[in-house]
C-alpha cells in the first residue's frame, strides 16, 4: 500500500511539473514567436529539401554549396508562385470588395424590407426588425470589405514569414552534413517528420490545383486564390478541408444567379477534399504520426491559441516530435502513449484511426 502510493504521489509531482513547465513553454513560445515561428518553417523546410541536397553532393559530386543553392533557388520558386497567386487574388478582391458589399446589403435591405412591410406582423415587431436592418447593413458596410481582404492579409503574412524561414533554411543547410549522420531520437524525428511533411505537401499540393482547376472551370472570380487557400489549409487536418470547401460560397452567391452552379462549386471541392483525405491521404500515411484524433484536435487549438494560423498549419508536426521526445524517456513515456490514444495501464493498440 505504501509503495502505491508514493507511486501515486510522484506522478503526481510529476504531473504539477509537467503543467507549470508546459504552462512556461507557453508563455516562451508566444514571446519569441516572430523568431520562432519562421524558425520552426525553415527546420520542415529543410526536412522537404534535404534529401535533394544529399542527392546532389553524394551521388552527382556537387560541390556543397552548388547544391545548397540548387535547393534554395527551388524553395525560392515555390515561395514566387504563392506570392504571384496571392498579389493576384489581392487585386481581384481589392476590385470586388465594393461589388460584393453592395450586393449583400442590397441583398439584407430587401429581405427585412420584405418581412417589415408584412401586414402579417404586429407593429412591435416591425420596429423590431427595422432596428435590425438598420443595424445589419451598418455592419455589413463597415466590415464586410475588411473581411475581404482579411484572409488575404493572413496569407501575405504567411509568405513574408517564409521569406525570413529562407533565411534560416541557408544556415541549417549550410551547418549540415550530407550524407546526414544523426541517430538516436534526431534521427527518429527528422524521418517521421520528413515522411509527413513531404507526403502532406505533395497531396495539398494536388488537393489545391484540382480545387482551383475546378472554380476557374466555373469562371469563379480568385479562382486561383482559393486553390492556395485549399493548398495551405490542407496542412490542417479535419477542419481545414471545411473551411476551404465553405470559403468560395459568398463569391459564389454574388457571382451566380443559377443555385445548381453555387451547388457544384461547393459540392465538387468539397468530394476532392473527402475522397483526398478519407481514402487517398490514410493509404499514403499508412500509420502515420501516431497521434489519435482528439489530441489532433487540441494541438490545433492549442497552436491556433499560440501562433494563429500558422501555428495551426504546424501543429501536428510538432505535436509529433513531442510525442517522440516523451517516448524516448520512462518518465514521460506514459504521457506519450496518452498522445497515441492509449490510456495508462493499456496493452493493446488503440482501434481509433491515427493522424
Amino acid at each position: 500500500m505504501d509503495t502505491k502510493l508514493r507511486e501515486e504521489r510522484a506522478w503526481l509531482v510529476i504531473g504539477s511539473l509537467m503543467v507549470l513547465a508546459a504552462v512556461a513553454l507557453a508563455v516562451a513560445v508566444v514571446y519569441t514567436k516572430p523568431v520562432m515561428v519562421p524558425f520552426v518553417l525553415a527546420v520542415f523546410l529543410v526536412t522537404i529539401v534535404s534529401p535533394g541536397v544529399d542527392f546532389l553532393v553524394v551521388r552527382w559530386r556537387f560541390p556543397r554549396s552548388l547544391a545548397i543553392t540548387a535547393a534554395l533557388l527551388l524553395v525560392l520558386a515555390v515561395m514566387t508562385i504563392f506570392g504571384v497567386l496571392i498579389y493576384t487574388g489581392f487585386l481581384e478582391i481589392g476590385a470586388k470588395a465594393t461589388q460584393y458589399t453592395d450586393y449583400f446589403v442590397t441583398l439584407a435591405d430587401d429581405s427585412l424590407g420584405r418581412v417589415q412591410d408584412s401586414a402579417d406582423i404586429s407593429p412591435a415587431v416591425k420596429e423590431a426588425v427595422a432596428n435590425i436592418r438598420t443595424k445589419l447593413i451598418d455592419e455589413l458596410q463597415a466590415k464586410l470589405p475588411a473581411l475581404l481582404s482579411g484572409t488575404v492579409g493572413t496569407a501575405l503574412n504567411l509568405v513574408s514569414t517564409g521569406f525570413l524561414a529562407i533565411i534560416f533554411v541557408v544556415f541549417l543547410l549550410a551547418g549540415r552534413q550530407s550524407p546526414p549522420t544523426t541517430a538516436g531520437i534526431y534521427a527518429e524525428i527528422e524521418t517521421a517528420i520528413r515522411r509527413y511533411v513531404t507526403t502532406k505537401f505533395l497531396i495539398s499540393a494536388a488537393t489545391g490545383i484540382l480545387v482551383g482547376l475546378i472554380l476557374w472551370a466555373f469562371g469563379l472570380p480568385m479562382a486561383s486564390l482559393f486553390g492556395l487557400l485549399a493548398f495551405l489549409l490542407n496542412f490542417i487536418p479535419s477542419i481545414g478541408s471545411i473551411i476551404a470547401t465553405l470559403l468560395p460560397i459568398p463569391v459564389a452567391v454574388a457571382e451566380f444567379d443559377n443555385p445548381w452552379t453555387i451547388l457544384a462549386v461547393v459540392i465538387l471541392p468539397g468530394s476532392i477534399h473527402m475522397f483526398i483525405g478519407n481514402v487517398l491521404e490514410p493509404k499514403l500515411m499508412g500509420e502515420g504520426l501516431e497521434l489519435h484524433p482528439v489530441t489532433v484536435l487540441l494541438s490545433l487549438a492549442a497552436w491556433g491559441l499560440l501562433w494563429g494560423p500558422i501555428g495551426m498549419l504546424l501543429a501536428v508536426p510538432i505535436t509529433a516530435m513531442i510525442r517522440i521526445v516523451l517516448m524516448r524517456f520512462g518518465t514521460t513515456r506514459p504521457m506519450g502513449e496518452l498522445l497515441a490514444g492509449k490510456l495508462p495501464g493499456q496493452n493493446q493498440p488503440n482501434a481509433a484511426g491515427r493522424t
